[in-house]
């Protein structure tokens, strides 16, 4: 397949999330377990954030581990902390020289200590880089965080800190775990499957959904590329008319 190139740097999404889909089924089309896609699916995540970064792109949120993850079998699991630990572990270096923030989300104190001490090290060791946000996802849940934002909110009108008649969007957004980050501009889930998975409901309202028929391990830059390409050439409508978009109205 001849590579493609992208239209421009204009028109790149702010804020791209991945839902990192396959690993499990292509390991077994290779005949083997599925931690051997788990370890493949890392070369993956290394070549999307490269093509994030050299893109302009300021934030990617990677799908990496969801709060229904941990129902797998334990060995699974295990070996997916592990196997995070170490990643994080190895890829400091390469965040750092890219200036590459790290940064998580969800119910981060069920991850194993190990993995949690990690990830708290290098989440420190990059808070000033500044070319790209790196979102992790890890025992997260959309509908989780969205109850625990309604908690938080109601709490706070009980209290009398704030007024019902006051609550609006803007509220739930600063009580969700991204409250810091924009919305979700181009969201792309792999392995062929088409649905959202509890990821990310709020964030991805007006978001442009890609779905690639590629495995997890099986998608490289070139791929990312593509995906892109694909946003460059969508119209973004915000429930507007095509005409009030070209007119700015």
């Amino acid at each position: 397949m001849s590579k493609i190139t992208l239209n421009s740097k204009v028109n790149v999404p702010n804020h791209v999330a991945v839902i990192m889909d396959g690993n499990g089924r292509w390991a077994k089309q290779k005949g083997k377990f599925r931690i051997f896609g788990h370890q493949n699916g890392v070369k993956s995540v290394r070549e999307t954030i490269e093509a994030a970064a050299e893109i302009g792109v300021k934030v990617l949120t990677l799908f990496a581990f969801s709060t229904e993850n941990w129902s797998r079998p334990k060995r699974e699991v295990d070996t997916l902390m592990s196997l995070l630990a170490t990643s994080l572990k190895k890829e400091l270096k390469s965040l750092q020289k890219n200036s590459i923030q790290l940064r998580a989300i969800g119910d981060l104190k069920n991850l194993p200590e190990k993995a949690h001490k990690e990830l708290k090290e290098v989440i420190l060791k990059t808070a000033s880089n500044d070319r790209m946000i790196l979102n992790l996802a890890l025992s997260y849940g959309s509908r989780a965080e969205i109850v625990n934002a309604v908690k938080s909110i109601s709490k706070k009108v009980v209290n009398n800190e704030l007024k019902i008649e006051n609550i609006n969007e803007k509220t739930i957004n600063n009580h969700l775990y991204t409250f810091s980050l924009p919305d979700v501009d181009f969201l792309i889930r792999t392995s062929g499957e088409q649905r959202i998975s509890n990821f990310l409901l709020w964030q991805i309202a007006y978001a442009e959904l890609y779905f690639t028929n590629t495995l997890w391990p099986d998608f490289k830059k070139q791929d990312f590329y593509n995906a892109i390409k694909e946003y460059q050439n969508r119209e973004r409508r915000y429930g507007k008319t095509s005409e009030q978009i070209e007119t700015n109205e």
